[in-house]
C-alpha cells in the first residue's frame, strides 16, 4: 500500500496553493512511535474550527543552486523551524520526487499560541501537505479528490504524526485499531461509524493556561515511551478505550464519554510523570481548572469535561445546549486561572479547506 504514494513523473512547474487546516484534539490519544511517524496505539480525533494555521506555497522551477525553500512564520524568517521542515522533506522525497526541481516559499501563520498544547504542528503540516498535493494535482491533474486526502494526510503523517488527523474532518483515527476495520497506521481515516446526534454540536473551548513554549517537546516525549515501564498495558489500555468511546459515540452516553475522555488525558500526563526522565506539562493552574471543572459538573449536572494536549492548555468539551452557561463558569471562575485571562472558544470542524 506505502507504493501506492510514490509519484515519479517530474515536471517543472509554478504557481501558488494556499490551504487553512485546523488544528485537532485528540480524545484517544496516542504517546510514542516507532520508526518513520508510525504510531504506538490508534487514536481518535475531532477537528476543530477557529484554532488553524494558514499557509500559502509558492512554487517554481529551481535556478541553479537555490536553496530548497524559503520558510516565513508569521511574516517573518524564523530557522527554528528548518531542521524539522528538512528531515521532513527527505522524509518526503521518495514521494513527491518532483519538490527536488522547484525552489518554495512557505509563509504561514496560526490562529493560536504556538508550542503550548494547542496542536500547532498537526495544522501547519496538514496545510503544507495539501498544498503540496496541488503541486501533484498540477502535474496529474487525473488524480482524484479521494486520493488527494488520503496522501495529503499520509505526507502529513511524515511531519507530525497528528497531523493526519487534520488533513480529515470531524471525527478521524489514525493508526490500525481491531475496533475500526479500515484503520491504518499510514494515514487518517474518517471516522464512519454512527455517531449519535448529542456529539454532533460539541464546543470546545481552549484555556490558555500557559502560551510559553513547552519544556519539552512531544518529540522528546514519544521517544521516551520506547523504555517505558508501563508502556505495554497503556497500549492495551489505548486499545480497549477505542472501543468504549466507539459504543460511546454511538449510543450517545455522554457519562462515558465523558469518563473516557478525561481518563485518556490524564493517563497521557501521568506517562510523561513516570517517564525516565521524568516531566511535568501541566501547570498549577491546569489542576486549579481541573477541580473546578468536576466541582461544577457535579453541582450543575453538567456535561462539560475537560482533555489535554501534551502541554498545560485545557480543552473544555460541552455540548452547544450549554454554552450560555460554560460561558459564565469560564468568566466567572476559571478565566482567572488563564494566562491574560484568555481563551478561545471553538467548536467540531469540518477540517481543512482551500483558498
Amino acid at each position: 500500500m506505502i507504493n501506492d504514494f510514490v509519484f515519479n513523473k517530474i515536471k517543472k512547474v509554478e504557481g501558488i496553493s494556499e490551504w487553512r487546516s485546523p488544528s485537532n484534539i485528540a480524545l484517544i490519544k496516542y504517546w510514542g512511535k516507532k520508526e518513520n511517524q508510525i504510531p504506538l496505539n490508534s487514536s481518535l480525533s475531532i477537528t476543530l474550527s477557529k484554532c488553524f494555521t494558514q499557509t500559502k506555497l509558492t512554487y517554481r522551477p529551481k535556478i541553479n543552486n537555490e536553496q530548497d525553500f524559503i520558510f516565513l512564520f508569521e511574516e517573518a524568517e524564523n530557522i527554528s523551524f528548518e531542521p524539522k521542515l528538512s528531515q521532513f522533506f527527505k522524509r518526503i522525497e521518495k514521494y513527491c520526487p518532483y519538490l527536488n526541481y522547484l525552489q518554495l516559499k512557505i509563509e504561514s501563520r496560526n490562529s493560536f499560541p504556538h508550542s503550548s498544547g494547542i496542536a500547532s504542528s498537526a495544522s501547519s503540516y496538514s496545510a503544507l501537505a495539501l498544498c503540496i498535493m496541488d503541486i501533484e494535482k498540477k502535474i496529474n491533474p487525473q488524480l482524484d479528490d479521494k486520493f488527494f486526502l488520503k496522501k495529503a494526510s499520509f505526507l502529513a503523517r511524515l511531519g507530525s504524526g497528528s497531523a493526519s488527523r487534520s488533513v480529515i474532518g470531524s471525527f478521524s483515527i489514525w493508526g490500525k485499531s481491531k475496533h475500526f476495520e479500515k484503520s491504518t497506521d499510514l494515514f487518517a481515516i474518517k471516522y464512519s461509524d454512527q455517531i449519535h446526534e448529542t456529539f454532533s454540536d460539541i464546543c470546545d473551548t481552549v484555556l490558555i493556561v500557559d502560551k510559553n513554549k513547552k519544556e519539552v517537546s512531544s518529540t522528546v516525549g514519544h521517544k521516551l515511551m520506547d523504555n517505558h515501564p508501563f508502556s505495554f498495558n497503556r497500549l492495551i489500555q489505548a486499545e480497549n478505550n477505542m472501543g468504549s468511546l466507539k459504543n460511546a459515540l454511538k449510543n450517545g452516553n455522554y457519562d462515558s464519554f465523558i469518563e473516557l475522555v478525561e481518563l485518556e488525558a490524564l493517563t497521557l500526563h501521568a506517562m510523561m510523570l513516570t517517564s525516565k526522565p521524568y516531566f511535568i506539562l501541566m501547570k498549577p493552574n491546569t489542576l486549579e481548572i481541573i477541580n473546578l471543572i468536576w466541582n461544577y459538573r457535579k453541582k450543575n449536572l453538567s456535561k462539560v469535561c475537560f482533555t489535554l494536549d501534551a502541554g498545560a492548555n485545557i480543552h473544555l468539551l460541552y455540548p452547544k445546549r450549554e454554552f450560555i452557561k460554560i460561558q459564565e463558569f469560564i468568566k466567572n471562575e476559571l478565566s482567572i486561572f488563564c494566562d491574560s485571562n484568555r481563551f478561545i472558544n471553538d467548536k467540531i470542524g469540518n477540517g481543512p479547506f482551500k483558498l
